[in-house]
Order: structure tokens, then sequence, then C-alpha cells
């Protein structure tokens, strides 16, 4: 085993299972639509974020790096994007969870929200200036964050399951999804402008 593979496999582990904005999604369709439903967003988000990971490698990190204006505007189209996310969810804050008032988080969605995630980004640059070398190649490192990030955003879908029978009661839901709404505010715009 390669000396950097161990402390890479913590970080991915600790950046795929941390909260943010993709798995606050999965998080409350988990809860919404279940776990069936919710496996082809998160094979979609974790793909996506693997992809990011290898294109940062494959030197696309660097053409961002090169032309600060592309990375800002990536930026703050996604947090747009989460903050429009996170008013459909705060609008449906009330609604039983059997009700689908709004249409659920597809595959293509939950890809293109960690295309847009600047967390995502940040975690690749990371991960591709600290992790990067002969021994563990880009590939490699993208292949083994795959295979970290699939369990951990499952976990995730598994915790909006479990908490659906207690979401039964409306004022819980309301809390949940105001919480929720907020907190994918917050994660969003903490990343911006921090």
């Amino acid at each position: 085993m390669s000396q950097t593979l161990l402390p890479f496999i913590l970080f991915a582990l600790v950046a795929s299972i941390s909260p943010g904005p993709t798995n606050l999604l999965i998080l409350a369709h988990g809860a919404r639509q279940g776990l069936r439903a919710s496996v082809a967003p998160i094979l979609a988000g974790c793909g996506a974020a693997a992809a990011v990971v290898l294109l940062v490698g494959l030197g696309l990190g660097e053409l961002l790096v090169r032309h600060p204006l592309a990375q800002q505007l990536m930026s703050w189209a996604g947090a747009l994007w989460l903050s429009w996310l996170a008013w459909r969810i705060l609008r449906s804050a009330g609604q039983p969870l059997y009700i689908n008032a709004d249409k659920p988080l597809d595959a293509l969605s939950a890809a293109s929200l960690q295309v847009v995630n600047p967390k995502v980004w940040m975690m690749a640059v990371a991960v591709i200036g600290v992790f990067a070398a002969p021994a563990l190649p880009v590939w490699q490192l993208a292949l083994v964050f795959l295979l970290i990030a699939l369990p951990c955003m499952t976990a995730w879908a598994l915790l909006g399951v479990g908490s659906a029978r207690w979401l039964q009661v409306p004022a819980r839901l309301l809390w949940f999804n105001r919480g929720l709404a907020v907190v994918l505010l917050v994660s969003a715009w903490a990343t911006l402008l921090g």
C-alpha cells in the first residue's frame, strides 16, 4: 500500500461523509422517496464527484487556477442553484412525505449538483495537490474516492429513510425541512463567501 493511500482514504471519508449540499439533498430525498429511488442520484452524485477529481488531476484544476473568473462564475452559479433547491425544500416544508409536490432529485440533477458544488471542486484541488503522486495516479485517486463516497452518501439516504416515520408528524416535518433548507443555504454560501 502506498504511503499516501491511507491518508487519502481518511481524507476521502471525511470529505464524503461530512454534511454538504448533495448529502443534505440525498437525506431529504431518502426521507421522501425511499432508498430504492435514491440509488440513481447516489450513483450519479458520487460518479460526478469522482469525475471532478479525475478532471482536476488531468489538468482542469490548472486551467481554473489560471482563470479565476471562470472559477468564480462556477462558484456563484453553484451557490445560486443550491439556493434555488433550498427554496424548493422550504416551499414544500409542511407537505406530507407521501405527497410528491416537487419533482424528486434525479440522477442528472445529482450529477449536475456535484459539478457546480464549490465544495467538490475545492476538495478535488486539495486531493490532487496533496495526494497525487507517481505511486498513486490520478485515476486511482478518483476510483478510491468513488468507492468511499458511495457508502457515505448511501448512509445519508438511509438516515433519511430512517427518519421518515418520525417525520410523519407534520410539525416535525415542517421543522426538518426548514432546517435542511437553512443548512443547505449555509453550506452553499459559506464555501463561496468564506
